[in-house]
C-alpha cells in the first residue's frame, strides 16, 4: 500500500477539508500531515487511526476493490498488501499485512501486526467493535483499559474496542501478531 498518503490526499479532499482543518482534528501539526500524504513521514497507528477516523473512512474503504464478497478471495504471502507505521523517534516500525480482502462493506478486518524491536501502537486507540489477537512470535505487552497483559507465543487475547488500548514489543528482537477485528475499522 505503497500509495496511502496520495489515497489519505485524495480523501481529505474530497471531504473537503484543509490540511489546518484535519491536523486539529487528529491533534497533529499540518506539516505532519503534508508529510504522511507524500510519504516522507510514517504516522503512528494511533495517528493513522485518527486520521482515518477524522476522514470517517477505513484502510479497507481507501483501498476498496471491485470485487464481489460473494467472490473467494485468496492473497499469497508474497503479493499480501501491506502498510508500515510507526511511533517515531527511537521505537520501531510496525508492519500490517492485511489477511483480509478489501471489499467495500467489509464486516470483518484481520491483519499481521510485525513489530520491530522496540514499535510501540503510539498511544490509546478506541472505537466500535471487538478484537481477537493470538501471539505468532515474540513477546508483546498488551494495554486494555489501563491494565497490562504480558503475552507470549501461543497466547491469545479478546476485548471490546471501546475500552482504550495499545500494545508495544518487549521482545529484543520482531514480534508478530495475527489481529482481527470487526466491523472493519482500521
Amino acid at each position: 500500500m505503497s500509495d496511502l498518503g496520495a489515497r489519505l490526499r485524495e480523501t481529505r479532499k474530497a471531504r473537503g477539508k484543509t490540511l489546518q482543518v484535519l491536523a486539529k482534528e487528529v491533534g497533529c501539526s499540518p506539516s505532519m500531515l503534508s508529510k504522511i500524504e507524500t510519504d516522507q513521514a510514517t504516522p503512528s497507528l494511533r495517528t493513522l487511526h485518527r486520521i482515518l477516523a477524522a476522514l470517517d473512512t477505513s484502510i479497507v474503504a481507501l483501498f476498496a476493490s471491485e470485487a464481489s464478497q460473494d467472490e473467494i478471495s485468496v492473497m499469497r504471502a508474497e503479493e499480501r498488501p501491506s502498510v508500515k507505521v510507526s511511533h517515531g523517534g527511537a521505537s520501531g516500525a510496525i508492519l500490517l499485512e492485511r489477511l483480509t480482502p478489501t471489499f467495500p462493506d467489509l464486516m470483518l478486518d484481520a491483519n499481521i501486526h510485525t513489530l520491530e524491536p522496540g514499535a510501540e501502537s503510539g498511544g490509546d486507540i478506541h472505537h466500535a467493535g471487538q478484537e481477537v489477537g493470538y501471539i505468532l512470535q515474540g513477546r508483546v505487552e498488551l494495554i486494555v483499559n489501563g491494565q497490562s497483559h504480558f503475552l507470549g507465543p501461543g497466547d491469545s487475547f479478546f476485548f471490546a474496542s471501546n475500552l482504550p488500548h495499545r500494545y508495544r514489543n518487549i521482545d529484543p528482537g520482531t514480534s508478530r501478531i495475527l489481529w482481527v477485528a470487526t466491523p472493519a475499522t482500521f
